[in-house]
């Protein structure tokens, strides 16, 4: 069960600690932050993909940062389902949190999340 929640709450810490760190990132509260990590947790697990597939020829060609940009579009499009409780400045504030919040997704995901979760089967 805790398998399946952990994208959900690793998305939800990283737009709080992104949120309170830039002013052109906006998250209205703790409900508006928990409903963006639902949204963003759904448009990654099924519009992400897609995009990474259709767009997998210029992600080869820049050495897969590309992929950051698809990030900053998933942000994005999840600021604008969200309406004024999310609010991102422009493409380049979400640029600048994806790049954030990959990395603090990869330490959450790697230091706290797999030795709970391998912690949990024994």
């Amino acid at each position: 069960m805790v398998g399946c929640l952990t994208p959900f709450l690793i998305n939800t810490l990283t737009l709080m600690a992104v949120a309170g760190v830039f002013n052109g990132f906006y998250l209205e509260g703790f409900g508006a932050a928990l409903m963006a990590g639902i949204i963003l947790t759904v448009v990654n697990f099924f519009i992400r993909p897609l995009l990474v597939l259709l767009t997998l020829p210029f992600t080869v060609v820049t050495f897969g940062l590309f992929i950051f940009v698809i990030n900053a579009l998933m942000l994005m499009l999840t600021a604008a389902l969200m309406g004024s409780s999310f609010e991102i400045s422009g493409f380049g504030m979400a640029l600048l949190a994806s790049v954030i919040i990959a990395l603090l997704n990869m330490v959450l995901s790697n230091f706290i999340a797999d030795p709970l979760s391998k912690g949990s089967r024994r």
